[in-house]
């Protein structure tokens, strides 16, 4: 596992909308995302700022918590809400490290977040504009701000190596559950290849 990136303090000075305080509150949700790394989940962090300041945080647990919807952002919206005592959340900004899928895309904009902020794409799911953009759709009723891209190569990097560990893994726990290869026949020596996939849903 890579070691934790150093979390930036953001200036108290620096608005929620600034260049700076993004890469500062970004890094902080990858620091979610190693927490999510730590219990075997797919490393992806999410961090809810208002008024220049952290609200509430979440991380990917799933499979920890047997909960199809508890993505980093779902988790941090329920923090929030249950901490603001109130189920919508204007003025807030989420940062996450991998583009909302269309379920925490359709809660964020139920919650009113005012702006999301997300690191690097995703092709297969993602919902801020790789395989559609529900947050520009013309028929819903709200539409956050959309900033994509922000501390893009380290949100990627940690998910590429996250998923080639894993993949390293099962190929060592699958050598090591082989019998042992029964003696030559007729000197046909024939090789079985039985790899995992390349790749695994984020």
């Amino acid at each position: 596992m890579p070691e934790p990136l150093e979390p930036a303090s953001p200036a108290a000075s620096a608005a929620p909308a600034d260049a700076q305080a993004d890469r500062a509150f970004m890094r902080l949700a990858l620091d979610q995302a190693h927490n999510a790394w730590l219990l075997g989940e797919v490393p992806v962090g999410a961090v809810i700022v208002r008024d220049g300041k952290v609200l509430a945080t979440g991380y990917n647990r799933p499979i920890g918590d047997s909960d199809p919807t508890a993505h980093a952002e779902i988790v941090a919206l329920r923090q929030a809400a249950s901490l603001l005592g109130n189920y919508r959340l204007p003025g807030c900004t989420l940062y996450v490290t991998l583009e909302p899928c269309a379920m925490c895309a359709m809660a964020l904009m139920h919650a009113r977040v005012q702006r999301v902020v997300f690191g690097t794409r995703d092709p297969k799911t993602g919902a801020a504009g790789s395989v559609l953009n529900l947050f520009e759709e013309p028929r819903l009723n709200h539409h956050a701000e959309l900033l994509g891209g922000v501390e893009a190569e380290a949100c990627a990097s940690l998910l590429q190596d996250f998923f080639r560990s894993r993949r390293a893994a099962t190929r060592a726990a699958q050598a090591a559950s082989e019998p042992a290869p029964a003696p030559h026949s007729g000197g046909i020596d024939v090789d079985h290849l039985d790899e995992p996939g390349a790749e695994f849903d984020t």
